[in-house]
C-alpha cells in the first residue's frame, strides 16, 4: 500500500490550521465578550472617580492609578537586577553545574502559581520584616513574579548579537565588559524592549499575588500632595493598595454595590485595553529602537 506524501503534507497543514483557528475563535470571543459587554460603561467620570463600596456611580481612578503606580516601581527594581543576571548567563556563565542550578532555579520559579509568591510575600514581607500591606511589598513580590520572565528575555536578546560584534569590539581594544556595555547592549535593546513590554502586561493584569501584599482597600489619597513620606500622599509606597485586576476579583465576590456587575465589566474591559497596547506596542517599539540604533530594519522570522 503506498502512502501519498502530498496528501498527509495537505492533511497536516489542514489540521494544524483548524487547532489553529480554534485558538484563535477562543481568543476572539473571549476579548469580544469583554469589551462588548464593557466598553458601553466606560466614560471619563468612570476613569476619573473614586471607588464607592456603598452606592452606585463609582469609578476606578484610584484603582487604576496604583495599577500604574506599582507596575513602574516593579520595573525599577527588577529590570537592574534581570539585566545583571541576563548578562550574566549570556557572557560569563560557564557550561557547569553552577549554571545548571541557576537556569533550573529560573525555570521553577518562572513556575511557581503567583498565589504561592503571594502567600510568600505576605509571610515575609508583611509579616516577618512588617512592611504591611503596601504598594513597596506588592512590587517586591511582583518583582520576584516577574524576574524569570525578565532575565530570560534580556539574556535570549544578548544571545542574539552575532559574534562578529563582540569580535569588532576586542579587535578595537575594549575589554570584554566594554565591549559588552558600548556593543552588545545597545544591540540587545530592542529585545530588552519587547521583554519589558510584555511582561509589564502580565504584571498589570496580576491580582493573586497582590491580593496578600498590596491589600485589597484604597485609601482616599491626595494627588496633589508629592511628598512620598505623607501618609495622604498618592506616592506614599508604604499605603495600602487594591489594584484595578484586585478590584474585579472583589467586585465579583463580596461586592455589594448595586451596580457592581456594571463597575466589574467596565473595568475589566479597561484591564484588557491596557493589556492589549502593551502587547501590541511590544513589536512596534522593538522595532523602532533597533532602527534607531542600527539604522536597518529588523528581519521577521521564518
Amino acid at each position: 500500500m503506498k502512502i501519498n506524501a502530498k496528501k498527509i503534507n495537505k492533511l497536516a497543514i489542514g489540521t494544524i490550521w483548524a487547532l489553529v483557528s480554534v485558538v484563535v475563535l477562543i481568543l476572539i470571543f473571549l476579548l469580544g465578550y469583554i469589551l462588548v459587554t464593557g466598553l458601553p460603561d466606560i466614560s471619563w467620570k468612570f476613569l476619573t472617580s473614586t471607588s464607592s463600596s456603598i452606592s452606585a456611580g463609582g469609578g476606578i481612578r484610584d484603582q487604576l492609578f496604583n495599577s500604574v503606580y506599582l507596575l513602574v516601581l516593579t520595573i525599577i527594581i527588577s529590570l537592574p537586577i534581570s539585566l545583571e543576571a541576563g548578562i550574566y548567563l549570556a557572557e560569563y556563565a560557564k557550561d557547569n553545574w553552577i549554571t545548571t542550578l541557576i537556569k533550573t532555579a529560573i525555570e521553577v520559579l518562572s513556575s511557581l502559581p503567583s498565589i504561592v509568591v503571594g502567600l510568600f510575600g505576605y509571610l515575609i514581607l508583611v509579616i516577618k520584616f512588617q512592611l504591611d500591606y503596601s504598594i513597596l511589598s506588592g512590587a517586591i513580590a511582583l518583582t520576584i513574579f516577574n524576574l524569570p520572565l525578565l532575565t530570560r528575555s534580556v539574556e535570549d536578546s544578548i544571545e542574539e548579537v552575532p559574534k562578529l560584534q563582540r569580535e569588532a569590539g576586542l579587535s578595537l581594544g575594549l575589554s570584554k565588559s566594554k565591549t559588552i556595555v558600548g556593543v552588545v547592549l545597545p544591540l540587545a535593546i530592542p529585545g530588552i524592549i519587547t521583554g519589558v513590554i510584555l511582561s509589564s502586561g502580565r504584571i498589570f493584569g496580576e491580582a493573586a499575588a497582590l491580593i496578600y501584599t498590596a491589600g485589597q482597600s484604597a485609601p482616599i489619597v491626595s494627588y496633589t500632595d508629592w511628598n512620598p513620606f505623607s501618609p495622604s500622599s498618592f506616592l506614599n509606597p508604604m499605603r495600602p493598595a487594591e489594584t484595578l485586576a484586585v478590584h474585579i476579583w472583589k467586585l465579583n465576590t463580596e461586592g455589594i454595590v448595586p451596580d457592581a456587575h456594571i463597575v466589574s465589566s467596565g473595568a475589566s474591559a479597561v484591564l484588557i485595553i491596557v493589556i492589549l497596547i502593551f502587547n501590541l506596542s511590544s513589536r512596534f517599539f522593538g522595532n523602532w529602537a533597533y532602527r534607531k540604533m542600527t539604522g536597518t530594519t529588523r528581519k521577521k522570522r521564518g
